[in-house]
């Protein structure tokens, strides 16, 4: 089994991309807005993507909710973007937070999708870039860790594994990751008080995702991803002991080739290595870069998947008008 998460083309397989993914051998799979038609489309995918490999492969997506959230109308709900919910939620921002989650852990359990990459234990600044702002909780860490609870809470009742992110805190990045490395130039203290605090308090989740940045207190060669001094802060300091995965290696943050990017943050001490934009020959490449799944990486892995549980029960229609209320309206159902 290979150390990386795939993306596919499109809503459906094509036998070439079945043959990749057969040979691959991806640890799991991870779902854009390119793959999601309907929902019996989306169903048929998990599945056939599960019998490229022969296994029950975990399906990851993108579900935050506003401008990150690769399901939506006409068949999936459309949420409000994190920030605007928890100021219009006020001080019911925690309860509102928790039933989001669980009504989009619903939604995506009927899909055949069982890991969502959120929370967000990111803490928002005023100089945040516009493509991450929005998508926090709060400019705080008791708000930002109290709200990320939350979600993980919603997520885990309704059997859908989290993955907090971006380990150790993207929110003081002013630039986009996506297309430029940012640099966060902060003293030691202040980031280990602020930023990194929210995900010491989460360091207890079974997944989590690294942030393409560079801090200059640790380490001012390499972002965190492909850093040993960033994953060693990670797993010894904050704590966290789940499995790591990288942000999409081929954003633009990262220097190098596609297979010494896969190879820097393996080295560096990720898990797993994230692929998300469907390109064939690129997955090719990814899989081979990231080398085998195996010793500590695979338990790891094992044990976040022996975290997911079943799916408590729950009225649905309650939860949409409980939050309605809460959101006084400014939610669609």
């Amino acid at each position: 089994m290979s150390a990386c998460i795939l993306g596919c083309p499109g809503p459906r397989l094509t036998r070439e991309e079945r043959g990749v993914l057969a040979e691959a051998q991806p640890w799991g799979f991870i779902l854009f807005a390119r793959n999601c038609q309907s929902p019996g489309q989306v169903r048929r995918l998990t599945g056939d993507l599960r019998d490229a490999v022969g296994r029950e492969a975990p399906v990851l997506i993108d579900q935050e909710g506003g401008r990150v959230q690769r399901l939506g109308p006409p068949h999936w709900r459309q949420w409000l973007a994190p920030l605007d919910q928890m100021s219009v939620a006020g001080a019911g921002h925690a309860r509102a937070m928790y039933l989001r989650s669980r009504i989009i852990a619903d939604e995506l359990g009927a899909l055949g999708i069982n890991v969502n990459c959120a929370p967000m234990a990111d803490i928002a600044d005023a100089g945040t870039h516009g493509f991450l702002r929005n998508r926090c909780y709060g400019s705080d860490v008791a708000t930002v860790t109290e709200a990320a609870r939350a979600v993980t809470d919603g997520l885990m009742d309704g059997g859908v594994l989290p993955v907090v992110k971006h380990m150790p805190g993207h929110g003081r990045a002013f630039v986009d990751s996506h297309l430029h490395l940012p640099r966060v130039d902060d003293p030691a203290e202040r980031l280990r008080a602020r930023d990194f605090a929210p995900f010491r308090a989460l360091a207890g989740l079974p997944m989590a995702m690294t942030a393409h940045i560079v801090y200059s207190a640790f380490d001012a060669g390499a972002p965190a991803t492909c850093s040993p001094a960033m994953i060693r802060l990670i797993r010894d300091e904050i704590g966290f002991a789940g499995l790591l995965m990288t942000d999409d290696i081929s954003m633009q943050a990262l220097a190098g080739d596609l297979r010494t990017r896969c190879r820097a943050s393996r080295d560096a001490g990720c898990d797993l290595v994230l692929h998300c934009n469907g390109d064939l020959d690129e997955m090719r490449v990814a899989a081979e870069a990231a080398g085998e799944l195996a010793g500590a990486g695979l338990r790891r892995a094992d044990a976040a998947l022996m975290a997911r549980t079943a799916p408590l029960p729950i009225d649905i229609a309650g939860a949409q008008a409980e939050l309605g209320a809460l959101l006084q309206g400014k939610v669609n159902g």
